[in-house]
C-alpha cells in the first residue's frame, strides 16, 4: 500500500532553485536512504513532508491515517522540558495513554465510592465503562509503553541514572539520543531520521541498525553513514542539482547503478554524436555537388536531424573536498607511550590505568561506549586537559595536528578566510583562497561569519586548517561528523596517502573499515581500562574487530562463570576429592590384597618344586631361585600399601 508520495515539489530561495520537480513514492514497509551532498535539499525535503516548511509548488499525499515522525538533526534543545526526568519526557510521548490512565483511575476511584450504593444501575453502568476503558487501554498498547520507553533509552546509551536525572543535566549528544529514542518508542507509521548515527556508540548503532531493519513500517533516512545505510535500507533516493531520482537497493547498489547508468550514457552520447557528424558530414558533401536530387536529399537528412531524440550527457557530480596532508620529516619509531593514566569528573571514572604504546604507521581507532573517555583522552594526548594520574610520553620530532569534533578551534566573531588568515599569516592571500576553494567555499563563502556556518562547513573549515600544518601525527575525534559522503570518500583517500602516523575516534564503519590497523576498545570497568585489537592484516577491520570482541566477551563470561563456580564449590571440590582419594587408597589396598595372596602361594609352589621335583635340576633351580626373589620384592611393596 502506498505510505507516502510527493508529487513536483518546488522549492526556491531568492534566486537560489533548491529543489525542482521532486516527484518519487513510498510504500508501507519501504526503508528509503536518502542521500546527496550537503545543501542538496534532503533537510528541507524532510520538513516539506513533515508540514514544517511550504513549498513554492508541489503537493505531499500522507496515506489516511498514518502518523508522521520526524527527527531533525539539530532539534531546538531548548523546548524540551528541563526539569522533568528523561524517562517521564518518553511516557509525555503517549498523552492519550496517559489521559486513559486518569480516567480509569477516577473510574475505579468512583466504583469504590458507590460500593454502598443501593443504585445498581450506576455501578452497573460505571464498572462497564472501566471495562471498556481498561479494553482500550490494553489494546492501545498501554500495558508496555512504559517498559518500552526504558528499554529503548537503555538500548540508545542511557543507564539507570541517567534515565532518572533531570532533562537539564544533559550533555548535547544526550539530548539529542533522547529525542531519538521518544521518537522510536512512539513507532510513528512513517519514520524519519534526519542523521541519527550522530552521538550513538557501536552498541547503539548495532541495536539502531537491528530495530530500523526489522521496522514494519516505512523508513525515511538521510544519512552520511554508508555503513548504516548498507544494512537499514532498501530503496535510495539521489537528490543531486534539485532533482531527484529513487533507487531499487542500498546505498552500495545504488552506487553501483549509478555509476553503471553514466557509463551507459556516456556510450549512448557518444555514439549519437559520431552519427550527427557521420550525417552533417553528408549534407556538406550533397551541398558541393550543387545538383538539385542532392537539395532533397540534404533536406531529408536535416529532417532526420532535427526528428532525432538528443541524448544529453548526466550531469557530473558536484566536485567533492581535494585535501593532501603535508607530512613533516619522519618521527621517531615510538610515536606515544601512554603509562598508568586514570582520569575523572567528579565520581565518575572515564579513564582507568591505561597503558599502551603506538608505533610509527599504525592507525589507531579509540572505541568504547558514550562516557568512557574517548573524546577526553585525545584531548589529553594533544595536551588540552592534564591527567590526574599517570603519563603521556611524545616521541622524538613528533608534529601534531589535532582535529578536534566539537570545532572548538574556530572563533565564531572571524570570517573564513580571516580565520584561516590569522592561523597562517605568513600564507599569501591567492594560496589560502585557493585552500578555501578546495574545500567547496566559494568567494561569497569566504566572507561568511564563522557564527553562520552549518556543522558541514565547520567541519571542512577545521580540516582546511590542518591539511597546510606540516604533521606526522595526526589526532582526529570523530572528523566524519557533518560530512557529506563524498567529503568522508575523500578525506579517507587523504589519510590513506599520509606518511604518518593516525589516533582516532569514530563510529563510522566504513572509515574504521579503511583507516584502522589496531582498535583499542576503552573501559573503564576492566583493570587496565581497554582491551587491544591488533588487526593490521584484515582487510574489513571493523568486522574483524566485532568477530573478536564477540570472542573476547564469550571468554569472559565463561571465565567469570568459571571463577565463580570456583568459589562456591571449593570446600564441595576438597571434600570430593578427599573422599576420591580415599577410596582410591581402599581399592589400591584390596587389590594389594589380593594380589599377596596370589604371590605367596606361588612361593609356596616354588618351594615345593625346588625341594622336591627340581633338587637335582641345577638350571630349574637357578630359575626358581630367580623367580623367588622378583617375588619377594614385589610382596616388600605390597606390604607397605597394606601396613
Amino acid at each position: 500500500m502506498l505510505s507516502l508520495s510527493v508529487s513536483n515539489i518546488n522549492l526556491s530561495f531568492g534566486t537560489d532553485s533548491i529543489l525542482k520537480d521532486i516527484t518519487f513514492s513510498v510504500n508501507d514497509g519501504d526503508r528509503v536512504g536518502i542521500v546527496g551532498v550537503n545543501g542538496a535539499g534532503k533537510t528541507t525535503l524532510f520538513k516539506i513532508i513533515k508540514g514544517i516548511m511550504r513549498p513554492d509548488g508541489g503537493e505531499v499525499h500522507i496515506q489516511k491515517g498514518h502518523t508522521v515522525g520526524l527527527l531533525e538533526q539539530n532539534p531546538d534543545l531548548t523546548a524540551l522540558p528541563q526539569d522533568i526526568s528523561c524517562i517521564d519526557y518518553m511516557y509525555t510521548a503517549f498523552e492519550y495513554l496517559l489521559s486513559l490512565e486518569k480516567e480509569i483511575s477516577d473510574l475505579e476511584k468512583r466504583l469504590k465510592d458507590t460500593e454502598k450504593s443501593s443504585d445498581h444501575d450506576m455501578i452497573a453502568s460505571i464498572a462497564a465503562s472501566l471495562a471498556e476503558k481498561t479494553r482500550i487501554y490494553a489494546e492501545a498498547g498501554g500495558l508496555e509503553f512504559r517498559s518500552r520507553c526504558r528499554s529503548t533509552l537503555l538500548r540508545l546509551g542511557f543507564d539507570e541514572i541517567t534515565i532518572n536525572q533531570k532533562i537539564r543535566t544533559l550533555s548535547g549528544g544526550q539530548y539529542t539520543r533522547l529525542a531519538l529514542a521518544r521518537l522510536l518508542a512512539t513507532e510513528p507509521d512513517i519514520l524519519m531520521l534526519d542523521e541519527p548515527t550522530n552521538h550513538l556508540d557501536i552498541d547503539a548503532l548495532s541495536w539502531l541498525e537491528s530495530f530500523i531493519s526489522s521496522y514494519k513500517k516505512t523508513v525515511l533516512i538521510v544519512s552520511h553513514d554508508r555503513y548504516f545505510l548498507d544494512k537499514t535500507t532498501n530503496k535510495t533516493l539521489h537528490i543531486m542539482y534539485g532533482k531527484a531520482k529513487l533507487y531499487k537497493g542500498n546505498y552500495s547498489k545504488f552506487k553501483e547503478e549509478e555509476t553503471a547508468e553514466y557509463l551507459q550514457n556516456e556510450k549512448r552520447y557518444k555514439e549519437q554524436q559520431k552519427e550527427i557528424a557521420r550525417i552533417k558530414a553528408n549534407i556538406e558533401f550533397q551541398r558541393r555537388c550543387n545538383r538539385e536530387h542532392n537539395f532533397v536529399t540534404i533536406r531529408s537528412k536535416e529532417k532526420q536531424l532535427e526528428r532525432m531524440e538528443k541524448v544529453e550527457l548526466l550531469p557530473n557530480a558536484p566536485k567533492d573536498i581535494r585535501l593532501s596532508f603535508a607530512t613533516e620529516e619522519q618521527s621517531a619509531n615510538d610515536v606515544l607511550e601512554v603509562k598508568n593514566l586514570s582520569f575523572s569528573y567528579g565520581e565518575k571514572t572515564l579513564i582507568k590505568n591505561l597503558s599502551f604504546l603506538i608505533r610509527r604507521y599504525e592507525r589507531v581507532m579509540f572505541l568504547g561506549a558514550n562516557g568512557t573517555g574517548k573524546s577526553t583522552l585525545m584531548k589529553i594526548i594533544n595536551s588540552e586537559i592534564t591527567p590526574q594520574e599517570g603519563k603521556v610520553t611524545l616521541g622524538y620530532n613528533i608534529k601534531i595536528a589535532y582535529f578536534d569534533q566539537e570545532n572548538r578551534g574556530l572563533s565564531q566573531n572571524k570570517t573564513v578566510f580571516e580565520e584561516m588568515h590569522d592561523e597562517y599569516p605568513e600564507k599569501k592571500d591567492v594560496e589560502i583562497r585557493s585552500t578555501l576553494a578546495l574545500f567547496l567555499f566559494g568567494s561569497e563563502d569566504m566572507d561568511k561569519p564563522i557564527s553562520a556556518l552549518s556543522g558541514g562547513e565547520r567541519a571542512r573549515l577545521t580540516l582546511a586548517k590542518l591539511i597546510l600544518k606540516k604533521v606526522n601525527l595526526l589526532i582526529m575525534d570523530e572528523p566524519t561528523n557533518h560530512l557529506d559522503i563524498g567529503s568522508c570518500d575523500a578525506l579517507e583517500n587523504a589519510l590513506d596517502a599520509f606518511e604518518g602516523t593516525i589516533i582516532a575516534v569514530s563510529h563510522d564503519r566504513y572509515f574504521i573499515n579503511k583507516i584502522a590497523t589496531r582498535i583499542i576498545e576503552l573501559d573503564p570497568c576492566r583493570e587496565n581500562g581497554m582491551i587491544d585489537y591488533q588487526i593490521e592484516e584484515y582487510d574489513d577491520a571493523f568486522s574483524e574487530y566485532l568477530r573478536r570482541r564477540q570472542l573476547h566477551a564469550i571468554s569472559s563470561a565463561q571465565n567469570a562463570a568459571s571463577e565463580k563456580s570456583a568459589s562456591s564449590k571449593q570446600s564441595y571440590e576438597m571434600r570430593k576429592k578427599e573422599l576420591a582419594e580415599k577410596r582410591a587408597l581402599e581399592r589400591k589396598r584390596e587389590t594389594a590384597e589380593k594380589r599377596i595372596a596370589q604371590l605367596e602361594e606361588k612361593l609356596k609352589q616354588l618351594d615345593e618344586e625346588l625341594f622336591g621335583p627340581a633338587a637335582s635340576d641345577y638350571i630349574r633351580a637357578a630359575e626358581i631361585d630367580k623367580e623367588k626373589n622378583e617375588i619377594e620384592e614385589e610382596l616388600l611393596s605390597l606390604y607397605e600399601i597394606v601396613m
